[in-house]
């Protein structure tokens, strides 16, 4: 899933500001890594070893690791449209299992790859990509997925003046008209969860879906919650969060993951970087550092 891009800043008088300084905190100076990430000099070093050394790594640029990502990159996983900067929940992330696997933060590349043609089958020009991409078994059949980085729920976003605001049910929501953006887990919640009487609106990206919500062409729209709690706290004027979508209909939680080319052996040494990220506490770190907390968006009935 996807989020829009800032336009204005926060105002810090309101309650919506405190709920964002809760998840999002503060930016690390530009000579201090952010938290629970590494310093260039100590990510150098890395903890890999074995097939998982740094020179033993099958990388499409030799001695490079090459991180792919959409455009805009979108906060709160990016900020400012920036993934080089080490901000937001998801560069973060990059850079750390960066770190884990010996690469400075100047010996990554980045890359533009649109979300959509990211889990298409075929070669890719990344190592990894790390964009809101949920495990799905089928994406798995054209790519290759790292262990889960972070668990995600779906949200409803209504603007406060729409007849969904109070909605306490599913059942409240089958007459709305919802839309989210193409090919994301949001839209499967809508068509498989939510289940509308109206066909849901599908869009290009969650810029057109916001747009399209605050001109009241729809009701509402599907995020997942972190990008719920920033567009209604920055983006989305007098919008409210009418609540989280329950489950996924799968048995088992929706999980964002690391793309990789289907059958690069990479995938094994990421997936140590992420455990030793866990086990040493330095993901739940930047996870509270960055992402806003999900209390007070109650599990819609």
């Amino acid at each position: 899933m996807q989020t829009a891009r800032p336009r204005r800043m926060l105002a810090l008088a309101t309650g919506a500001a405190a709920l964002l300084a809760a998840g999002l905190g503060g930016c690390a100076p530009a000579d201090q890594a952010p938290s629970g990430q590494q310093s260039p000099s100590a990510s150098a070093s890395g903890s890999a070893s074995g097939e998982c050394a740094k020179s033993s790594l099958r990388l499409v640029t030799a001695g490079r690791l090459t991180i792919g990502t959409d455009k805009p990159a979108y906060e709160p996983w990016f900020s400012g449209d920036d993934p080089t900067n080490g901000k937001g929940f998801e560069s973060a992330v990059a850079y750390a299992v960066a770190g884990r696997l010996g690469f400075a933060k100047d010996e990554v590349t980045w890359t533009v790859v649109p979300f959509n043609s990211s889990y298409a089958p075929g070669r890719k020009k990344f190592d990894f990509d790390v964009n809101q991409v949920s495990i799905t078994e089928a994406r798995k059949k054209a790519v290759a997925f790292s262990d889960g980085y972070y668990t995600v729920n779906q949200a409803v976003v209504a603007l406060k003046s729409s007849p969904i605001a109070g909605a306490k049910t599913l059942g409240e929501l089958k007459g709305a008209k919802f839309g989210a953006q193409v090919g994301t887990t949001s839209l499967d919640a809508i068509r498989n969860i939510i289940r509308p009487t109206a066909q849901p609106a599908v869009y290009n990206d969650t810029n057109d879906a916001k747009n399209q919500l605050q001109n009241k062409v729809i009701d509402g729209i599907v995020v997942d919650l972190p990008t719920a709690f920033y567009l209604t706290a920055a983006e989305i004027d007098n919008s409210v969060i009418v609540g989280q979508v329950p489950g996924t209909g799968t048995g088992s939680a929706e999980q964002f993951g690391l793309l990789l080319e289907k059958g690069n052996p990479l995938v094994t040494c990421v997936n140590r970087a992420i455990a030793d990220l866990v086990s040493s506490g330095d993901l739940a770190k930047i996870t509270n550092q960055w992402l806003a907390a999900s209390a007070g968006a109650p599990v819609l009935g």
